[in-house]
C-alpha cells in the first residue's frame, strides 16, 4: 500500500512565504514525477509546478519567480517553498506522485489536501 500526505499549510499574509512538504510511503519501487497542484473555490484543479525523478521543472505562469519546487528522492518527499505570496494564491495545494509499487503496478497517487490562505 502507497500513501502520499501533505504537510505545510496555514494562514499567511500577502507578501509572506510558505513551505508545503509532500511525502510518499510504503511499497515503494520507483517514483517518477511529482507534482503541485491547487484548486481555489468555485475553480478548477490546476497545476502548480511538477519535477521528474531527474530534476526537470515545470511551473505555471502564475507562480515563475515566486514558488519553489523541489525533491529528497532518499526521502521520498516533494516540497514546495513558496515566497511573495498573493491573495489569489488561496487555495487547497494537492501533492501527487507516479509511482511504481511493489504490488508491481503504476498509478498516480494523491494526497489529501492541505490549505492555504493568503489574508490580511
Amino acid at each position: 500500500q502507497v500513501h502520499v500526505v501533505e504537510s505545510g499549510g496555514g494562514l499567511v499574509q500577502p507578501g509572506g512565504s510558505l513551505r508545503l512538504s509532500c511525502a510518499a510511503s510504503g511499497s515503494i519501487y520507483v517514483i517518477y514525477d511529482m507534482g503541485w497542484f491547487r484548486q481555489a473555490p468555485g475553480k478548477q484543479r490546476e497545476l502548480v509546478a511538477t519535477i521528474t525523478s531527474t530534476g526537470t521543472i515545470n511551473y505555471v505562469d502564475s507562480v515563475k519567480g515566486r514558488f519553489t519546487i523541489s525533491r529528497d528522492n532518499a526521502k521520498n518527499t516533494v516540497y514546495l517553498q513558496m515566497n511573495s505570496l498573493k491573495p489569489e494564491d488561496t487555495a487547497v495545494y494537492y501533492c501527487n506522485a507516479d509511482i511504481f509499487s511493489r504490488s508491481l503496478s503504476r498509478r498516480l497517487y494523491w494526497g489529501q489536501g492541505t490549505q492555504v490562505t493568503v489574508s490580511s
